[in-house]
């Protein structure tokens, strides 16, 4: 039987375990909302409702796994907006970017607005967010999640990203583009299978074009995360290698307080910039989430 994903065998390390991982349901992470809630108080409440949490990352107390819970969204705290059910890996785009209080942030792609409503957190509701979401349809969940999580600072657009207008400059960008997704699959059944879309082809152009344009938003000194949610090299570092051929551009080093691989400088006879050893490939055999990939871009000095 062929493994899955085996056309990355050759960069996935520990293929065998990253195998064995994808035969695992996604386990249940709850980001804690300081907007609302202090960590250890909440902590020790659900507890006494027999929650157990666990701490996901050392360095962060808002962050955690609930090992047995399969339905946080029944909770009164989530209705409470005192959490945020939100994959691990996912919440660490925030956590890399870390805006600081008073910054003017850009989402390129918001809905349905865990990551925006984590940058508001991290920023203490200070500042200003535009979370850009090109859909009408979902402008309804992004915002009944910034509503729920008690986001004051954001405002919602609905540009499609790469043509988003140049007017104003941002002190931070979030660029978490449109993929074809392959980390959030599991095969928790034998039935189950990744199935391949012909809008897997268009996604690499796309991606470069709103890489381009996010960049291009930045204001001096300021710094862009660019992130999905899929292993395929030409989606990642292709991406990030078209922009450092297109602009002034230098990545920066991540630091998440957890494990991951650096992202690689050759994908099939493509040579990419050494730089691109600064970006990040998170692993389900490693932090037992959603596979992921980010890098920190700024421009260069």
């Amino acid at each position: 039987m062929t493994a899955i994903f085996e056309c990355y065998r050759e960069i996935i390390p520990e293929f065998s375990r990253f195998q064995e991982s994808l035969r695992r349901p996604l386990p249940t992470h709850l980001r804690i909302n300081t907007l609302k809630a202090e960590p250890a108080a909440l902590v020790h409440s659900l507890m006494k409702k027999g929650i157990r949490l666990q701490r996901s990352n050392d360095k962060d107390d808002t962050l955690y796994s609930a090992p047995g819970l399969n339905s946080s969204g029944n909770l009164l705290e989530y209705f409470l907006g005192t959490i945020h059910p939100q994959a691990l890996t996912s919440c660490l785009a925030a956590v890399s970017l870390s805006p600081k209080n008073g910054s003017v942030v850009l989402d390129m792609c918001a809905a349905p607005g865990g990551k925006t409503s984590h940058l508001a957190q991290l920023m203490n509701n200070t500042g200003l967010i535009v979370a850009n979401e090109l859909y009408p349809k979902r402008h309804i969940p992004l915002g009944h999640t910034l509503a729920r999580l008690g986001v004051l600072n954001a405002v919602t657009t609905g540009y499609q990203a790469q043509e988003f207008p140049l007017k104003q400059r941002f002190d931070y960008v979030l660029a978490d583009v449109p993929c074809s997704g392959e980390g959030r699959f599991r095969k928790t059944t034998e039935a189950l299978k990744y199935k391949e879309t012909q809008r897997k082809a268009r996604l690499p152009d796309q991606q470069k074009e709103i890489i381009l344009r996010g960049f291009d938003l930045l204001k001096a000194g300021g710094e862009m995360l660019y992130a999905t949610c899929t292993y395929n090299p030409v989606e990642n570092e292709s991406v990030v290698e078209f922009l450092l051929k297109n602009r002034d551009a230098r990545l920066i080093p991540i630091e998440v307080g957890l494990d991951y691989e650096p992202g690689i400088d050759e994908w099939r006879h493509e040579r990419y910039d050494t730089q691109l050893k600064k970006a990040a490939r998170f692993y389900p055999h490693y932090n037992d989430s959603v596979g992921f990939f980010m890098t920190r871009i700024g421009h260069r000095r």
